[in-house]
């Protein structure tokens, strides 16, 4: 069976100081036998105190994007090794904020999710459409695009340290939430092409978070869906009542 997994990304957002507290105060209300995996993902500046609060607690840490090059004169950016060394176990990639504000390829996010396998760390490998792909009914032909981008050629130990999170475009930071059918025949086409990838068991195996306005209130009516294994959560996950609430509902 999978163990849920729920990752509160906190994006652009807050002071070292707020993110201590919010982590401090996730700490307290996580313990290791709730049943469900949790991580916070901080912005990179607050990465090492987060680090701190957390040791030795049932919160994972994670980075939100990552550069594909181990080292060099690539101002600005960080290296797996060096979320590595800070404390992370793993790392977005993908993020429709990413893809669609910051304009990256399929290409760059392979390389990236190459870049964080072969130093160890795990990764969440985001897809999702946009409203105008969702009008068209062209859903599947935008996430068959990426998932393949993302995973063709991995091996079947590979996807043992990749979470894919489906995340509808249209649904991001609007208030507008996928049904819980849209939701899960996004997942079980994602699930279903993973097996073709790959096999049935790796696609058994593979979690698949939802990512879209997902609150306390809806957390456990779409995690009650049979191929919905967890939540990639943005501005519900700011504070601890709420993310705690998502955490209760899975």
């Amino acid at each position: 069976m999978r163990r849920p997994y729920i990752a509160g990304n906190w994006k652009m957002n807050m002071t070292i100081e707020q993110a201590e507290q919010l982590a401090g105060a996730l700490v307290d209300g996580v313990s290791a036998d709730t049943g469900v995996e949790v991580a916070v993902i901080p912005p990179f500046l607050a990465i090492p105190t987060v680090a701190r609060v957390i040791e030795g607690s049932a919160v994972q840490l994670g980075a939100q994007d990552v550069y594909f090059e181990k080292s060099g004169a690539f101002t600005g950016e960080i290296s797996a090794g060096m979320l590595a060394d800070a404390g992370c176990s793993f790392a977005l990639v993908g993020h429709s904020e990413r893809r669609h504000v910051l304009m990256e390829s399929d290409e760059i996010i392979r390389k990236k999710l190459e870049a964080l396998l072969g130093q160890g760390l795990n990764v969440i490998l985001c897809v999702g459409e946009l409203i105008e792909e969702r009008e068209a009914n062209e859903t599947e032909k935008r996430l068959n695009i990426q998932i393949r981008a993302g995973l063709e050629g991995l091996s079947s130990d590979q996807m043992k340290n990749i979470t894919i999170a489906y995340e509808p475009v249209w649904a991001i930071g609007t208030g507008k939430v996928a049904t819980t059918a849209q939701a899960q025949d996004a997942h079980k086409f994602i699930r279903n092409l993973v097996a073709e990838i790959f096999d049935r068991d790796v696609a058994d195996a593979v979690r698949i978070q939802y990512g879209g306005s997902v609150k306390p209130d809806n957390a456990a009516e779409l995690m009650a869906q049979p191929d919905v294994d967890g939540a990639l959560v943005g501005g519900a996950a700011l504070k601890p009542d709420s993310f705690l609430g998502i955490i209760a509902g899975a």
